[in-house]
């Protein structure tokens, strides 16, 4: 079932660059970037693949995924910073998010937002949700955009180089990320149940007061 939607997908990814162009490049990894896991890991190796065509630039190829990028990111930043705290604010408790810890992630991005944003960039998986906790902790925006472009550049890059490489046989990449996506997701959900784990075994009733029951009557 799974093999079946990843052939249809990777079906309408080619389909869409074919005829768009550098255009469908940005869509695509706009799209991919915008917290829907779309992979740019056929997105970027095809076209890396038509740079053997003579279709396409490697560097334009590259700097049009990275261009997506960004415009997919803002999106999820823009959510993240006009909405985002409020609804972590008004529901976080149901996901085990106490309302200090919002203020515990603006201290991170304050001091480490640069580095988390380009190396996430790098990372399958969490490269495309990064944006949307940087724009909830008003991450500055200048630092956000300037090492995700440079984040998603060198991504790009290399995905496309592997492509062009490979020629004709760009789709034999395909298996081998999609089990680092596999790795990656288990290693995401793994620190994720350790971390439920954890906030339930020491839950503090001052952060996470007791569901109260409504009564009729």
């Amino acid at each position: 079932m799974i093999d079946r939607v990843m052939t249809g997908i990777s079906a309408w990814i080619v389909a869409v660059i074919a005829a768009m162009g550098y255009g469908g490049i940005v869509l695509l990894m706009a799209i991919e970037s915008a917290c829907i896991p779309l992979p740019s890991e056929v997105i970027m190796p095809f076209s890396g693949y038509l740079v053997t065509t003579g279709r396409f630039g490697l560097n334009l190829v590259a700097v049009a995924g990275a261009f997506g990028c960004l415009l997919g990111s803002g999106v999820g930043y823009y959510l993240g910073a006009t909405g985002g705290r409020w609804v972590l604010e008004r529901y976080g408790r149901y996901v085990l998010i106490a309302p200090h810890e919002l203020e515990t992630a603006e201290r991170f991005f304050e001091r480490w937002g640069a580095p988390a944003v380009f190396f996430s960039r790098l990372l399958p998986v969490v490269r495309t949700f990064i944006a949307f906790p940087a724009g909830v902790a008003r991450m500055r925006l200048l630092p956000f955009a300037f090492y995700t472009l440079a984040g998603s550049y060198l991504w790009c890059l290399g995905l496309a180089y592997a492509g062009m490489q490979l020629g004709k046989h760009w789709p034999a990449l395909g298996p081998y990320f999609h089990r680092f996506d596999g790795l990656a997701a288990l290693a995401t959900l793994a620190a994720g149940l350790w971390l439920t784990y954890n906030r339930l075994s020491s839950r503090n009733t001052a952060d996470f007061p007791p569901f109260k029951r409504e009564h009729n009557g």
